[in-house]
């Protein structure tokens, strides 16, 4: 079964008990995107090929100009550079005619419309949403088969906004009948209650700057905003830091 050689990773996921577990799944495989684009694998052809092609996200090169293979980023993005002036050489050989003020130009522009893929593509996007793809299927999987990782995710701090609503919008793909409606109903009560908690904490947290509460402990509220951050846009505390 194809959800067994994902279960490992996802339960460890949720045994972190940390704001979202997708995002540390998704952090998880981002980081070996990264290391295995910039690992021997760029030596690869095949790998080349790709990389040459598609090129990569702001973020992701961001990612990659940090990594401590500079060589390795050079290399690639030298064979990338080459791919791209080549073919722009030759799709730009042929000028478009200027637009009608009367009659709209319906002839595609093939060197904008080559650029417009490149601006939207990304080798490690691609390789990340293969294998993220399958972790929230294993998810569903578990839900079905697994009493204790139920009982993991009714444990669990919640999710951020963009990761329930994937979970949401999944799981009629995967689940039917009371199946989904009881697990619709587990996710909502899980979100809404632990965005509560965070939003407790952050009002503590600026309760704190009023005078009167300067000698009041901080309970839980030290490390609320970025707890905050990653429930409204999945930004996690090393990303904050960095």
């Amino acid at each position: 079964m194809k959800e067994a050689l994902y279960m490992i990773p996802v339960n460890d996921a949720f045994d972190k008990h940390c704001e979202c577990p997708v995002c540390t799944m998704y952090e998880e495989i981002e980081k070996d995107a990264i290391n295995f684009t910039l690992g021997p694998s760029y030596m690869e052809d095949d790998i080349r090929m790709e990389t040459d092609k598609t090129g990569f996200c702001e973020k992701h090169i961001r990612l990659m100009y940090k990594h401590q293979n500079r060589l390795g980023l050079g290399l690639i993005l030298n064979t990338h550079f080459n791919k791209v002036i080549k073919d722009f050489e030759k799709l730009s050989k042929s000028t478009p005619k200027a637009p009608s003020f009367f009659k709209r130009n319906t002839s595609p522009d093939k060197l904008m419309e080559y650029m417009d893929n490149l601006n939207n593509s990304c080798y490690v996007c691609n390789r990340i949403n293969g294998v993220f793809d399958r972790y929230i299927a294993t998810i569903f999987h578990l839900y079905k088969t697994d009493g204790d990782f139920v009982s993991k995710l009714k444990k669990s701090k919640g999710f951020c906004f963009a990761h329930y609503t994937l979970l949401y919008k999944n799981a009629g793909n995967h689940l039917g009948g009371r199946d989904y409606e009881d697990f619709i109903r587990m996710l909502n009560d899980v979100f809404l209650s632990n965005l509560k908690r965070v939003n407790d904490d952050v009002e503590w947290f600026t309760d704190k700057f009023d005078y009167t509460n300067k000698d009041a402990p901080w309970k839980n509220s030290k490390d609320a905003l970025p707890r905050a951050l990653i429930k409204t846009n999945s930004v996690s505390y090393n990303e904050e830091n960095s």
